[in-house]
């Protein structure tokens, strides 16, 4: 099964989605990465299950935590990194910075924030870049 897919689970069918938080706060964030980590695919010979619920991958929390961190501004390749590495504790940002190709402002007067302008083809990663695990 696909992480966007309906669960055929029972239980997911009887309790449905966790519903994500609309105004996301830091322990969400935090607790969703947990959630990808500790509720990631284990290869059976039925096919891949949760590795702590032990039930059809991905289970509730699973889909919840990749729910959470999509909506914090990570994308697919970002948490797939974060499962790959494995620790449940580690940092990420928040805010997330802001990556895409947003124009950066310098900082100036009231109303003005610094943003950080993402690396690009021949040009280094800035100073402040997040240190967390990179998708490969």
């Amino acid at each position: 099964m696909r992480v966007g897919e309906q669960s055929t689970d029972p239980f997911d069918q009887i309790l449905g989605e966790v519903p994500v938080p609309a105004p996301l706060t830091p322990e969400d964030v935090r607790l969703a990465v947990r959630a990808v980590v500790v509720h990631a695919a284990e290869e059976w010979p039925a096919g891949p299950l949760c590795r702590n619920d032990g039930v059809t991958y991905p289970c509730r929390l699973h889909r919840w935590g990749r729910r959470v961190l999509e909506r914090h501004g990570l994308n697919e390749r970002q948490i797939d990194a974060l499962v790959r590495h494995g620790n449940p504790f580690v940092h990420v940002p928040f805010p997330f910075p802001v990556t895409g190709s947003a124009p950066t402002r310098a900082e100036g007067g009231p109303g003005t924030r610094r943003v950080v302008a993402p690396a690009g083809p021949g040009r280094p990663a800035p100073a402040t870049a997040p240190r967390w695990p990179r998708a490969s």
